[in-house]
């Protein structure tokens, strides 16, 4: 099941931008522009990660977190403020929040502390491994991390899908049409030739050796992983 992230954010362009690269990355959305919305939100969902803007109306982002804390203190809180005082920034770590980003900022950061937060939280560390594991790679889907022989190797998000699918039809041929319509959609009108592309790219990072290909051509017919 995905995590589930809510965005307390008033200004709606800032929000969608963090909506869409989270789901994007697999994670579940909701978006409120106000602070007693997301309170109203939290009390009826459960959300593991709260992205927490500091000036929004009716309450602000300091009062919604100090009601977050006293309803639990399990929700993974991130502030984010355009203001860059110190006061602001102590001022929520005592209230409970578990990270801090100022604006503006890189969405890539704040994806990176999201995974990091979400990755170490009790609560993870609690539930059962989600990884996938075929001879020197390792898969963890929970955080889209890719590990060779133990060290992480950095993808790209349409590298990640196109792994993964794989990865998780290992031993079975899989067309090249196939892999269009699951990987990149089946609002693709493109050449499928892009996967014999992306292939090339995964197997420059994941083939360390010269051993038997990781990923194998099927003559006639598209690619797969043989475990």
């Amino acid at each position: 099941m995905s995590d589930h992230i809510l965005i307390i954010e008033d200004d709606e362009h800032i929000a969608r931008v963090i909506q869409l690269e989270l789901e994007y990355e697999g994670f579940k959305t909701s978006v409120v522009h106000s602070g007693r919305e997301g309170l109203a939100l939290l009390k009826k969902e459960p959300v593991q990660l709260v992205i927490l803007d500091v000036m929004i109306p009716e309450l602000n982002g300091m009062e919604v977190l100090r009601r977050i804390r006293s309803m639990n203190e399990e929700t993974i809180v991130i502030m984010l403020t355009a203001r860059n005082s110190v006061y602001d920034k102590v001022s929520g770590l005592d209230l409970g929040a578990n990270d801090y980003m100022t604006k503006p900022f890189e969405i890539e950061e704040l994806l990176a502390r999201i995974r990091t937060h979400l990755r170490f939280h009790p609560r993870k560390r609690d539930e059962p491994d989600d990884s996938i594991s075929i001879r020197h790679l390792m898969i963890r889907s929970d955080a889209r991390e890719v590990y060779v022989n133990g060290s992480i190797v950095d993808l790209t998000p349409r590298e990640y899908d196109l792994l993964m699918y794989l990865a998780e039809n290992k031993n079975r041929a899989l067309e090249r049409g196939q892999i269009v319509n699951q990987v990149w959609g089946y609002d693709y009108f493109g050449d499928t030739n892009v996967v014999d592309v992306y292939i090339r790219y995964l197997r420059k990072k994941l083939q360390p050796t010269d051993e038997e290909p990781f990923i194998q051509t099927v003559r006639g017919v598209g690619y797969m992983i043989k475990d």
